[in-house]
């Protein structure tokens, strides 16, 4: 998997649609989770993609402190139904984790983590801390990397 950092400008026509496409099929369709994807945050996220022959096959999102969380924060973290075999989630994890050290040297990263994820978080780095709660109707818990 290729993986490229880009701002929301910097974003071809193309792979915008795709990363939408691919956020609505998982999110939207999969999870079957009726919720508003376009959020009016792309424009201030950095996008993360990784690409495999040319199609966006996993795909995460970087807010600097105070534009999401109070700290640097990753969401909207996806793959492809087909490619999740591959080991591309903590591939674009690890690189968006990457990307974060490059541009907000020794922050605390913030994330929103799907409850059934939290032995993939955790295998990250991030610990959880506070409450589960329902965000569009699927069990969250807060997670912290220091």
């Amino acid at each position: 998997m290729q993986v490229s950092v880009k701002t929301f400008e910097e974003l071809s026509t193309e792979e915008l649609y795709q990363m939408l496409r691919l956020r609505s099929a998982v999110f939207v369709v999969e999870q079957d989770c009726v919720y508003q994807d376009v959020d009016n945050r792309d424009q201030k996220a950095l996008h993360v993609i990784g690409k495999k022959g040319g199609e966006i096959v996993a795909y995460t999102r970087i807010f600097k402190p105070g534009d999401y969380f109070e700290n640097v924060s990753i969401g909207r973290v996806v793959v492809s139904q087909d490619q999740r075999k591959y080991g591309l989630g903590k591939q674009i994890m690890q690189a968006s984790l990457a990307a974060i050290e490059q541009k907000f040297t020794n922050k605390p990263i913030e994330i929103s983590a799907q409850s059934y994820l939290l032995k993939f978080y955790t295998e990250l780095g991030f610990n959880a801390f506070g409450e589960e709660y329902l965000e569009d109707g699927i069990p969250h818990m807060r997670m912290l990397k220091k």
